[in-house]
């Protein structure tokens, strides 16, 4: 990683800060952009289907935002078209539930849109399917007349640099997942009883982490995240947080929304090195307005008192002018002392199926507007379709535009004709595979038992799953919506839920048919 001067020192008395220093950043300008629609084709396309007799089915896989953008766009321009959603999770909405920060809850309200589309009675939810493995790409081409690719970046990018699978070190994907309760980062328990924490990377999610890791905890009381990460930041002793970047102040990747909160952080102090800002006064003038006003925030912060004190650090020199500046290393490294390191340099897709292509490199599908090179009747749209860029409009705008090019393709009869068993054929599969899919309406039984049960402002089965995941054993689960015990057992309705439960928590032994748990409701 490259850095830029040495390290200061901040004085003791100083609790809780935030020193942001050396802004240098990766390079993103490999990731394909998109095109808006064109302008008009909305209404022709709405007039050309109203009258079609063939009712398409397609699916959707991923129910993140791009895949909840893309229904949307297809169920609101072809009155016929029915849309089956497929998720991993038991639970929808992808990183608007498990990747926005638990301390902005008006970002979430996105979820209000989703769920109307949910709701509609040409869409259906699946939740606990995981497509490549419970079924395959390839099976559900034959079921629908397209498929679309919506299911985001699973992964990280790696640093690829010695120690970065030491203990301490860890991915600030993992790390947001473990705040927000995502399942597979459950268990991640980060060690916060150092003084000082390293974030590589200066994007929205790197400032998201280190406002969480300064935020004082009876602050976060009030949000969703989860019990267990609220516990463990009541201990942390984190007192500094260091966020480093490659390039300088005017290639940062975060907007000034999230520098403006991490500026006016209560009991924390931003620490900038105004060496790193030198001359910057005369070269934002042409730059566009937000991006002005961005710099000109950095430039008055920077100004402002210094302070603040691992990792050792190349130190880089900037060549070039704008978006093309490249850190390149001098030769020299510096030494940062700290006691947890968080790599935030950007998500990173996986490859679903063996029977679509997926360019390693860039993390991406190949395609064409969101048709999938050389697959007609497959599409993507999201992350997995231009890298992990942008925020939700962003995303919503890269959807609807593979919605569209869907519809053209319909349109022009480039899509299967006849009629597709859509999601009658994938059930029979799946049940015959012994996987038991989530609806929305099972979402919403639960998400309303938790509202009820705990009568504050939480994301659905977050808490809930955090109790059930988190309990090896029991009598009975004090949470389940029916009052379940082992007394009551042949007249339950069943879902299937994703837990690393002990059987006899749940429900008599007798009942311990398949390899996943379960829980009831009436």
């Amino acid at each position: 990683m490259g850095i830029c001067s040495p390290p200061t020192l901040a004085p003791d008395n100083w609790r809780d800060r935030m020193a942001l220093r050396c802004w240098r950043w990766w390079h993103w300008s490999a990731w394909p952009r998109t095109r808006p629609p064109p302008s008009g084709s909305t209404q022709s396309f709405r007039q050309q289907f109203s009258t079609q007799e063939q009712t398409p089915q397609i699916c959707v896989v991923g129910s993140g935002p791009a895949g909840f953008y893309t229904a949307q766009h297809l169920l609101k321009h072809h009155s016929r078209a029915r849309v089956d959603i497929y998720e991993k999770q038991l639970v929808p909405f992808g990183l608007v539930r498990f990747g926005v920060a638990p301390d902005h809850p008006e970002v979430k309200n996105v979820i209000n849109t989703f769920t109307q589309t949910a709701r509609s009675d040409r869409c259906a939810f699946h939740g606990n399917v995981v497509v490549g493995r419970d079924v395959t790409v390839p099976e559900l081409q034959e079921a629908y007349h397209a498929v679309v690719l919506s299911y985001g970046a699973e992964d990280h990018r790696a640093l690829e640099i010695p120690g970065e699978e030491l203990p301490g070190v860890f991915s600030a994907r993992a790390f947001v997942g473990w705040y927000n309760g995502l399942p597979e980062n459950q268990e991640l328990a980060p060690d916060l009883s150092c003084d000082t924490a390293v974030i590589l990377g200066q994007g929205n999610v790197a400032l998201d982490v280190a406002r969480i890791l300064l935020t004082p905890p009876e602050h976060l009381e009030k949000t969703d995240i989860t019990e267990a990460a609220l516990g463990a930041l009541r201990q942390s002793r984190v007192k500094t947080v260091w966020i480093v970047g490659r390039r300088g102040p005017l290639q940062v990747a975060f907007t000034i929304k999230e520098l403006r909160e991490m500026i006016q952080l209560p009991g924390t102090r931003p620490i900038l090195d105004p060496a790193d800002f030198l001359g910057l006064q005369d070269r934002i003038k042409e730059v566009p307005r937000p991006r002005k006003r961005l710099m000109e925030l950095l430039l008055r912060t920077a100004t402002e008192k210094p302070g603040a004190a691992g990792i050792r650090l190349a130190v880089t020199r900037l060549e070039g002018v704008g978006e093309a500046t490249r850190a390149v290393p001098t030769g020299d490294v510096e030494d940062l002392p700290c006691g947890l390191v968080l790599s935030s340099i950007g998500y990173k897709s996986r490859p679903i199926d063996p029977s679509v292509p997926f360019d390693l490199k860039l993390g991406v599908i190949p395609n064409t507007e969101g048709r999938v090179v050389d697959m007609p009747g497959l599409y993507c749209s999201g992350w997995v379709k231009r890298g992990p860029t942008g925020v939700i409009t962003t995303t919503m705008t890269d959807s609807f535009l593979t919605g569209q090019m869907l519809l053209q393709d319909l349109k022009a009869g480039l899509l299967p004709s006849g009629p597709r068993p859509g999601y009658a054929a994938i059930k029979a599969l799946l049940s015959s595979r012994g996987v038991w899919p989530i609806s929305f309406s099972d979402w919403e039984k639960l998400d309303a038992e938790e509202l009820h049960r705990w009568s504050v402002l939480t994301w659905g089965l977050g808490r809930l799953f955090q109790g059930l995941l988190s309990t090896s054993s029991c009598q009975k689960v004090p949470l389940c919506p029916c009052g379940f015990n082992s007394s009551q057992g042949d007249n339950l309705s069943w879902v299937q839920v994703q837990a690393d439960l002990a059987p006899s928590c749940l429900f008599p032994a007798g009942l311990w048919r398949v390899t996943r748990s379960r829980i009831c409701w009436k």
